[in-house]
């Protein structure tokens, strides 16, 4: 199966990248949007996911890697919402503002720049690694 690619936000002083690598690895719950649902079903174990920081920073600032697929949302109890478990990969060099990531043309369709309130969406290979480079 072909290697999938995602980005998923987090606002830093909620859980930032930094945790995440200090942590190794998290469950990545709490999430309650029926399109972010449907994507977190769509991870398969080794996707690589962009991280963003929401909120006061707006930038992509490392990768994760999907360590365990989606299973029932330990925080939901009405058993309708899924988790799915990440551990850090890399840290980008240099982080990258979601003014960059509008300016780049090949980005324009991104759900990142689209539907801006989306927490977990997916991305095509090129636009990842378009992301990647740029925080090269």
């Amino acid at each position: 199966m072909a290697l999938k690619h995602w980005l998923v936000k987090s606002e830093p002083s909620v859980y930032s990248y930094d945790q995440l690598a200090a942590d190794g690895c998290t469950v990545w719950d709490g999430v309650r949007n029926y399109a972010a649902r449907i994507h977190l079903n769509g991870m398969q174990k080794n996707d690589l996911v962009l991280y963003y920081h929401s909120m006061d920073a707006t930038e992509v600032v490392g990768i994760a890697k999907v360590v365990r697929t989606a299973f029932p949302d330990p925080t939901d109890n009405e058993g309708k919402w899924v988790a799915v478990e990440l551990t850090s990969h890399k840290k980008l060099k240099n982080s990258v503002p979601l003014s960059k990531i509008k300016a780049e043309k090949k980005l324009q369709n991104i759900a990142l720049v689209r539907i801006g309130r989306l927490s977990v969406m997916p991305l095509a290979k090129d636009e990842f690694d378009c992301i990647v480079n740029m925080g090269a």
